[in-house]
């Protein structure tokens, strides 16, 4: 029969290395910070944004507007958005709001590429004051790189509305379908406009 008292050592240990385990991802969890971008298509956006270093994750979804439960037959009223839960550690909010520009064209607000419409305009919703003196400041930034008046900068800034989530299929869309992505974004014409736009800045 095993003593009490080494029982009770062991559960004491136990509850420990159990401690140890869980401690880092909830920290991690707790840790990181939400943005929301819209830039048009949500799978390129997607795409652009969760391949970058402190990235945590990126999700396809519709925000903006006032339909409860969105589809992406009926959508009226959102925009396609993006979600980007990541590490300010690794990456900074103003880090990503630099990625952001750079992969939109901030000229258009009546869609994107070849994507025309309210579903596609470019917005930066933002979750807090913080949140919102940044994204004006990274505009003013883009204004003076560009050389261009600020008005000329088509891009809302506003406050975030509930995120609804998009369907499955659309989710990481380019990594799951590779040619039927890389069709539409050269057919699109996403990435000569963006090189146009941007030149050498980016």
């Amino acid at each position: 029969m095993i003593p009490m008292n080494t029982i009770f050592r062991r559960l004491i240990v136990f509850s420990m290395l159990l401690q140890i385990l869980i401690a880092s991802p909830l920290q991690t969890f707790a840790e990181s910070e939400e943005a929301i971008f819209a830039g048009g298509c949500f799978w390129c956006l997607e795409h652009d944004l969760e391949k970058l270093d402190g990235v945590v994750s990126a999700e396809s979804g519709y925000s903006g507007g006032d339909l409860s439960n969105p589809t992406y037959e009926n959508h009226s009223g959102h925009q396609e958005v993006v979600k980007v839960s990541f590490d300010p550690n690794i990456i900074s909010y103003k880090d990503l709001l630099q990625q952001y520009w750079v992969n939109i064209d901030p000229f258009d607000n009546k869609g994107q590429f070849c994507d025309r419409g309210n579903s596609y305009k470019p917005v930066i919703f933002t979750y807090n004051q913080e949140q919102k003196s940044d994204a004006k400041k990274s505009q003013e930034t883009i204004s003076v790189a560009l050389n261009i008046p600020l008005d000329q900068l088509k891009v809302d800034i506003i406050d975030s509305k509930t995120f609804w989530i998009a369907e499955n299929y659309h989710q990481d869309f380019a990594v799951k379908n590779p040619l039927k992505y890389n069709f539409y974004r050269t057919s699109c014409g996403r990435d000569n406009r963006l090189k146009k736009v941007w030149g050498e800045y980016k």
